[in-house]
């Protein structure tokens, strides 16, 4: 994710101010790992600011997926997942506990065979590899 100076142009060439919500809302998905929902932001950036509110959260997330800053992930895990990331790269995401991971792996050569495309037009692949972490996997053994 840019630094806060940079982030504070991008919002005001939207004709958006850098509110010190979004400048809480920055800082948290800053120091996400994980991949974390708008809840998890939501929770922890009210910890840090008690006036925050849920639409803030998701109007900013929007924003900031608008403006190509974060990335918006539906991984499966039963709520969209933002990304700060903007990287080209794939996930890890365990079946057990929901946590993702990323995952920098080459898959240039993955296509849509020929033929099959069905009138798309395909832009770009997302590779998702599901399985469990490995405190899913400790969990699992010591039952």
């Amino acid at each position: 994710m840019k630094p806060p100076v940079e982030m504070a142009r991008l919002f005001r060439e939207r004709g958006l101010k850098m509110t010190p919500q979004r400048e809480c809302i920055l800082d948290v998905l800053r120091g996400a790992e994980g991949h974390p929902s708008a809840e998890a932001v939501y929770a922890e950036a009210r910890a840090r600011m008690a006036t925050m509110s849920l639409k803030t959260v998701y109007q900013t997330l929007n924003d900031l997926v608008a403006m190509g800053e974060i990335q918006q992930l539906d991984l499966g895990t039963g709520a969209s997942r933002f990304d700060p990331n903007v990287d080209v790269h794939h996930h890890l995401v365990c079946t057990s506990c929901g946590k993702v991971r990323d995952l920098y792996a080459d898959f240039r050569s993955i296509e849509v065979p020929p033929g099959a495309s069905q009138g798309f037009t395909v832009g770009s692949a997302e590779v998702v590899f599901r399985g469990l972490c490995a405190e899913c996997q400790g969990a699992a053994l010591a039952r």
